[in-house]
């Protein structure tokens, strides 16, 4: 995507139908206006078929360096999609709101959009088009919500075979990084202890505690997708929060 000036430059380049794809723009954008009460660039690129979901779960986990090179279509394809998108929203007189886009990787990175990496540029994909039917604090839940780093995921391989493309070692668990998968010693994870799946209540209070843990999750071959099992939590995280529980049982 780029500035008003660049989809100007290459406007001439960009009208294949633009009226088809203003329809596109506009029914995708309604349909997650509708579900979630704020529309944002991803949600109308993965609603016109430019993008998937598994794709962009991928660069959420840092694996695609950028999301527009993921995207299926052309650079000014993008920017015209956008600024359809803007002007959408501008017309229902949403609200702009913008949002931080963290990577779901111990490192926490900002997440990349373009291939420029123009600020600017940046911001725009950042920002996320809120109804101003929702009350104030709604929208501010909505916005906290947006920003909140995602959980980390830490998998239970299937085969135990497995190898560290770091150190050459192997574990119980693993994370996906681009070049391979990467034992938790080698991800920074290595002291957290495992929580299994079962305490609701203890598991929400030890994840609110801890200030680093990860889902764990593996694969079904049955159901054919991937299942919690528990939480990577710290031991003093998990220890404290067994404490006051048992503190509050035997009051």
């Amino acid at each position: 995507m780029h500035r008003e000036d660049h989809n100007d430059v290459h406007g001439a380049m960009n009208r294949k139908n633009p009226k088809a794809l203003a329809e596109r723009v506009s029914k995708a954008a309604e349909a997650a206006l509708a579900a979630q009460g704020y529309v944002s660039p991803i949600d109308v690129l993965v609603g016109i078929g430019w993008l998937d979901a598994p794709t962009v779960e991928r660069w959420r986990r840092g694996q695609i360096d950028c999301l527009e090179r993921a995207v299926q279509t052309s650079l000014p394809r993008i920017s015209e999609a956008m600024k359809l998108l803007r002007s959408w929203a501008s017309e229902r007189n949403l609200s702009a709101s913008p949002t931080h886009y963290v990577a779901r990787t111990p490192q926490r990175q900002t997440l990349r959009f373009s291939r420029s990496g123009d600020p600017a540029i940046e911001a725009l994909y950042q920002t996320h088009w809120v109804s101003q039917k929702l009350s104030e604090k709604k929208r501010e839940r909505l916005a906290e919500k947006a920003s909140r780093a995602p959980d980390l995921v830490v998998v239970q391989p299937l085969n135990r075979e497995w190898t560290c493309h770091r150190c050459g070692g192997t574990s119980d668990l693993l994370m996906m990084e681009n070049p391979g998968p990467a034992c938790l010693g080698c991800v920074g994870l290595g002291n957290l202890e495992f929580l299994p799946a079962g305490d609701a209540l203890l598991s929400r209070r030890v994840k609110a505690k801890s200030t680093r843990c990860a889902v764990v999750v593996r694969f079904s071959r049955s159901r054919r997708r991937y299942e919690r099992q528990g939480l990577l939590v710290e031991p003093l995280a998990l220890a404290d929060v067994q404490r006051e529980l048992e503190q509050r049982r035997c009051e």
